[in-house]
């Protein structure tokens, strides 16, 4: 039977300076003023008619999305989240963060955003190297980077996570290392560490650059993961290490298959609804001019989740953790008998790809580089 698992709000700010080459995600170049005003209003009242659904439950986590979020003021992001403290239970100790692009920011908005009740930065890095943030198109350079980061501590986020690509075109081993080395010397609480990959709808896909061969990038990854432990940084899932105690609680909560409203243009949320005991997938209109037309035209679009498919949905998530699920975790989020599952697990725990203990079912290490293959299995 389901059980409603945490609940986390994601808000999606759709604009950007420049959209990057290898983007896929909803974003779209400023071409005049913004309509920051206008955007928040449209945010809070989006919020309010989301959260009717969900019973007064409690908020664990927001996160602040885009785009480039940190084109928005202090002030619009202290408006939405004191909307969303007064017309909900948000959690006391609710994490919330907020994306910020190095190229887009100084040290008074930093402090700013802290004031507004933002505990928890994402720096979109990507790389130290000029050479490979040219090629990324991205709008800062190496310098500009690192003080972000010093302007980060120096407005008080502790909890800092710093957003880094490799696999970049022509990028070598040693390059890729420095550019890990780099970030760890700033001892960020957390560090996203994952490969470029080429996206439909990107301008890389049209005219894609020359890549790094598969052998040199798992060299690379292998390298990396034992670089990152070396300095005390704990891999908790593929491509997400912290220190102890410093996971993003917001991505745990999508990766053990919890809920989300998702707000803002094409922002996708996720709920559980008990009473009917199935479960449903959310999406608002892409088009920001679309999104902000009326009140009726950010209705989402919902989509029921089919039971057959929900053991493959739990599983593409939770798989991606090391802590893997329970059994009775399974039983709550998907309202499916762990029976639906037994046998195939069974087979591979046999063959080496799974392991289970005392009721919790996780990858071995084998089965966390064959990730893919493993998942295949339950299709």
């Amino acid at each position: 039977m389901l059980e409603l698992p945490p609940l986390s709000v994601y808000i999606h700010i759709p604009w950007c300076t420049k959209k990057c080459p290898y983007c896929d995600f909803n974003s779209h170049e400023v071409q005049k003023d913004l309509p920051e005003l206008e955007y928040v209003f449209a945010l809070c009242e989006d919020f309010d008619r989301d959260y009717a659904y969900c019973g007064n439950r409690p908020i664990e986590s927001i996160f602040i999305g885009g785009g480039t979020p940190s084109l928005f003021s202090a002030g619009s992001f202290e408006t939405i989240l004191g909307h969303i403290q007064s017309k909900s239970s948000l959690a006391e100790h609710a994490e919330i963060t907020l994306e910020a692009n190095p190229g887009s920011v100084e040290a008074q908005k930093f402090k700013d955003y802290r004031a507004a009740g933002i505990n928890r930065l994402s720096l979109g890095i990507q790389s130290f190297d000029d050479t490979q943030l040219r090629n990324l198109g991205r709008i800062h350079n190496a310098n500009e980077a690192k003080r972000a980061i010093d302007y980060a501590g120096q407005a008080g986020f502790d909890n800092l996570n710093l957003d880094l690509m490799h696999g970049l075109p022509g990028q070598r081993q040693i390059e890729a290392l420095e550019d890990l080395k780099t970030a760890i010397d700033f001892s960020p609480a957390h560090i996203s560490w994952y490969q470029l990959t080429i996206e439909p709808n990107t301008i890389f896909y049209a005219r894609p650059p020359l890549l790094p061969s598969e052998s040199v990038i798992t060299d690379v990854e292998t390298a990396g993961n034992a670089l990152l432990e070396e300095y005390s940084y704990i891999r908790y899932e593929v491509s997400a290490f912290s220190l102890k105690g410093k996971q993003s609680r917001h991505n745990l909560n999508y990766w053990q298959f919890g809920d989300y409203l998702g707000i803002g243009a094409g922002a996708h949320g996720k709920l559980t609804n008990v009473e009917q005991n199935r479960l449903s997938r959310t999406r608002k209109p892409v088009q920001p001019k679309n999104y902000l037309r009326s009140s009726i035209s950010r209705d989402a679009e919902i989509n029921w989740i089919d039971p057959a498919s929900l053991p493959i949905e739990f599983l593409l998530n939770v798989l991606r953790t090391k802590q893997g699920f329970s059994i009775p975790m399974f039983e709550s989020r998907t309202g499916l008998p762990f029976s639906t599952i037994r046998k195939k697990v069974g087979s591979l725990v046999m063959n080496g790809l799974l392991q289970a203990d005392d009721g919790w079912i996780t990858s071995t290490d084998r089965g966390f580089l064959m990730l893919n293959s493993l998942l295949q299995e339950f299709l």
